[in-house]
């Protein structure tokens, strides 16, 4: 590209002076400003080409309000791509005074309309028309049959791709018999169903309508039927055509080159007559809804470069039969299928592959040994593939040249070799989910991508990981050990760390500052030490889940400048101290989990703040733990993911909007958490919360699960809304808090009466309260006097009364004379043999606790017992559950339950 620029950067204007000049070309030179006029002084100009690169965001493109000295020049081809013409109102005018042209390029340049009225068309020279937009940007916003040109008959080129014409498509398309290219593909506008009659264009070699949204059936659509049928391209991709593949498509269409018709939603078998496309050389049906085996007529498309019938539901056997005839193929896509693979082990493809998608279809349980011939490939994905095999020592020198590989969940078993570090060309290499074992090794240099999780490796993490280059990067769930080391403080570009599930152990590396860290994973660990303060240059953070540690001390003031952070993981370490207030200002933040610390003190009382819970976004809400379904972290970066959490008992993906938290909170609920209208899951469980549950949670309408149970709540509690719904989902909601009163608890408020009959019950109220004593002394009296009486005038039962009287009491004397000469201090035995069955019944308790606990933790899916503070933490509920003094109260007398639990002893 050469600079002839003006310093200003503006086209010469000295250009206007070279009055015999056929030919002017200065496409793609980075000019800007205003389209000089003087260029109409150029009087024999045949040929002017003045576009530009599309995408020059650093250079101001060309521009022209006026091109009225356009008409003044005798032009046959005329390119102004990409000049800005959207002030130029009367091009189509200027551009109908030149009737010598012939091809008439405007694309990209954000005209307005073409819908203007020209009584007369001059432009009867016009074989090639380009007046496409770029993609999302306004470009030709008008009815498609307003247009001028529907009448050139002698378009032979037509281009209106990446336009916002609309509604139907004039049948003044079906008269253009000269037509050889029309192009509506990426129309932004709302185009109807494709019923124009286009049987006659018998010139048209490339039809393309992809991705405009059309609807109807497939086989309605009238294509040329003509004897010579011209036709090469046929392009029906990402629309909304519906019905069966025609049988005729390979007798009529016979002419095919391409054949595009992913995305759509075809049904049906995929006809044998497709093996009549000689010609074929792309064949993409997939993204449908197409059932039934693979034809083996396919075999038969001996040209054919790319098959792609990936996405659909097709079944049956692929053999080397079918695949001996595709002897020119270079790319295969049958990936998402329920297709089976069936090769001899000794058989040798006549192709050499460079792109192979396999996912998800059955080539096992062998390693396909048919792979090693295929040495020439750049993508390779055999990811859940059924496959039982040890990888193959050929894997790594057979595929060396590869940019990305893929052969996760499967049972692939093997050690990474160390020749892996000289696949220099590999970008991607994901094998997670299978039976790898040994140590990780030198990574290739320009390796971006790296998912090992969910094998057997084992040993520490290498000194020399052999790459600066990764950005995404997980381990989890293998059995890595040993210190993180600091070898990982040079993945400065990393974009995504997952460590999860290992046996790392001591502090996290304080070297640690990539910047554009999105999501940082480390739970269920061994790591140790404060809260890492490294991580507070980590301002891209977008989840960060440090659970199932040994992190201790305070969370830090400064975690509310993770403005980015959407969900944050801290439960089930030993972290003290307070929530910070600063919390609250993690407007994004959807998922908070807290659960099983030593945090006391209160709930931020501005909650509500986080307004990803308040419906911008929404949110989950753990201080006892999933993330946005529209978060943009988790839709950039979910092919990565494999993120779950327990709520309402199942195990599930990070969704939106959630709060939980097992610790020691007291304090009130905050009364406006009911401004977190997106909420879906709150537990706050197992704290020491007291006041009365607020009201406005029955505006939480989004709210799916709620566990307030084991506080001390009291009051009435809310009816209305979900609330009631979700009682009957889980019961034990309320459970644990004795001072709640009202529905749906069996316990009824009496403070809470009818005030229009409050006056009436309390007398009568009252008046009960006042009558029971007198009757209880009456009655009492009265029974006593009729003893007294009977005793007093029948002599018989008298004798009988003080004879049973005598007995009992020389029956007492005697005992009471035994005991004394026995020693035995009967008053201090029975206070001590109370004190032991005290102990007894709390201990039991405290054992019974524990295992509810747990039993509890299993219940949730986790799978490993709960830390010690958690069992000790036991003690004080089961105190609580035994009436221990304090219960009722905001707090718990904390030393008196540390002294109760050294009494007892481990």
């Amino acid at each position: 590209m050469n600079n002839l620029s003006e310093p200003a950067g503006r086209v010469p204007e000295f250009l206007g002076l070279l009055k015999n000049l056929r030919y002017l070309s200065l496409s793609y030179m980075p000019f800007s400003g205003r389209v000089p006029p003087q260029l109409s002084n150029l009087s024999n100009l045949h040929y002017l080409d003045l576009s530009q690169y599309m995408y020059m965001p650093w250079v101001q493109n060309l521009h022209s309000t006026d091109i009225s000295w356009l008409s003044n020049l005798p032009l046959r081809y005329l390119n102004l791509g990409n000049v800005n013409l959207s002030m130029a109102v009367d091009w189509a005018h200027t551009v109908n005074m030149v009737p010598s042209l012939k091809v008439l390029r405007l694309p990209y340049c954000s005209l307005t309309s073409a819908n203007q009225s020209l009584p007369h068309l001059n432009l009867t020279n016009l074989v090639e028309l380009s007046l496409s937009g770029i993609y999302r940007f306004i470009n030709l916003h008008n009815p498609v049959e307003s247009c001028w040109f529907w009448n050139l008959t002698s378009l032979q080129h037509l281009e209106l791709s990446a336009t916002y014409l609309y509604c139907q498509i004039p049948d003044a398309v079906g008269g253009m018999t000269s037509l050889r290219v029309l192009d509506f593909s990426f129309s932004d506008g709302r185009l109807d169903s494709m019923t124009t009659n286009m049987t006659n264009l018998c010139n048209l070699e490339v039809l393309d309508l992809s991705d405009s949204e059309l609807n109807g059936s497939i086989i309605e659509i009238l294509l040329p039927q003509c004897s010579a049928n011209k036709l090469k391209e046929l392009h029906f991709g990402d629309n909304n055509f519906a019905g069966v593949l025609p049988n005729w498509i390979g007798s009529r269409l016979s002419s095919l080159v391409v054949l595009e018709l992913f995305g759509n939603q075809l049904t049906g078998h995929v006809p044998s007559e497709i093996g009549m496309l000689n010609n074929l050389l792309t064949l993409d049906i997939s993204d449908n809804r197409l059932t039934g085996p693979v034809p083996f007529e396919v075999g038969m498309l001996n040209k054919l470069t790319d098959l792609n019938l990936a996405g659909n539901n097709l079944s049956g056997r692929i053999t080397h039969e079918l695949l001996d005839g595709l002897q020119s193929l270079t790319t295969i896509d049958i990936s998402s299928n329920s297709i089976k693979i069936k090769v001899d082990r000794e058989w040798l493809p006549p192709f050499r592959l460079e792109y192979a998608y396999f996912a998800s279809c059955q080539m096992g349980p062998q390693f396909p040994t048919w792979l090693q011939s295929q040495d020439g490939i750049l993508e390779l994905d055999i990811s859940s593939a059924s496959i039982f095999d040890k990888l193959p020592e050929w894997f790594w020198t057979t595929f060396s040249n590869a940019w990305r590989l893929d052969i996760s969940n499967n049972n692939i078993s093997g050690t990474l070799s160390t020749n892996l570090k000289n696949m220099t060309s590999l970008e991607s290499l994901f094998m997670n989910s299978n039976k790898i074992t040994g140590p990780i090794p030198q990574l290739p240099i320009f390796l971006e991508e790296i998912d090992i999780s969910k094998n057997f490796l084992s040993g520490p993490l290498p000194s020399n990981f052999g790459t600066q280059n990764l950005v995404y990067l997980s381990l989890a769930s293998n059995d890595i050990s040993g210190p993180i080391p600091e070898s990982i403080c040079k993945l400065v570009n990393l974009n995504i760390l997952n460590l999860a599930g290992n046996l790392f152990e001591g502090e996290f590396p304080s070297c640690f500052e990539p910047r554009m860290i999105r999501i940082l994973i480390l739970h269920d660990n061994r790591l140790s030490g404060k809260f890492p303060s490294v991580f507070k240059t980590c301002t891209e953070l977008g989840i960060l889940d440090l659970t199932w540690n040994n992190f201790s001390g305070r969370l830090p003031i400064w975690i509310g400048n993770f403005t980015m952070l959407e969900v944050l993981k801290l439960s089930h370490n030993l972290f003290s101290g307070t929530i910070p207030t600063t919390i609250t200002r993690l407007k994004l933040l959807s998922h908070l989990n807290l659960a099983c610390n030593s945090l006391s003190g209160t709930l931020p009382r501005h909650l509500s703040n986080l307004s990803a819970m308040a419906g911008c976004k929404g949110l989950y809400y753990v201080i006892r733990n999933p993330i946005s379904s529209n978060s943009p972290v988790l839709s950039e970066h979910s092919t990565h993911l494999n993120l779950s959490v327990i709520s309402k008992g199942q195990e599930r993906y990070y969704v939106k909007n959630q709060i939980y938290s097992i610790n020691h909170l007291s304090g009130k609920i905050p009364i406006k958490i009911g401004a977190m209208r997106s909420l879906q899951s709150m537990d706050l469980s197992e704290n020491n919360l007291c006041g009365e549950v607020p009201q406005s949670l029955t505006k939480l309408t989004y709210l799916g699960y709620l566990d307030l149970s084991y506080n001390n709540l009291t009051g009435t509690i809310p009816s209305g809304g979900q609330l009631d719904t979700l009682y009957l989902q889980n019961p034990f909601m309320y459970d644990g808090n004795v001072g709640l009163c009202g529905h749906p608890l069996h316990k009824n408020c009496s403070e809470n009466s009818e005030p229009k009959h409050g006056d009436n019950k309390r007398d009568e109220h009252d008046s009960i309260l006042m009558s029971f004593p007198f009757g209880l002394g009456t009655g009492y009296m009265f029974g006593l006097w009729v003893v007294f009486c009977v005793i007093l005038f029948k002599k018989a039962w008298r004798i009988v009364y003080f004879r049973l009287f005598d007995k009992v009491h020389d029956k007492v004397h005697r005992v009471s004379a035994k005991v004394e000469r026995m020693g035995w201090d009967g008053r201090g035995a029975v206070r001590k043999s109370n004190r032991l069955g005290a102990r007894r019944w709390e201990a039991n308790l405290l054992q019974s606790r524990r295992r509810w606990c747990v039993g509890e933790h299993a219940r949730r899916g986790v799978h490993r017992p709960p830390p010690p503070h958690v069992l000790r933490h036991g003690l004080s509920i089961a105190r609580d559950l035994g009436n221990s003094p304090g219960i009722f109260g905001c707090g718990r007398e904390q030393e008196r339950v540390d002294r109760e639990e050294q009494k007892l002893g481990p």
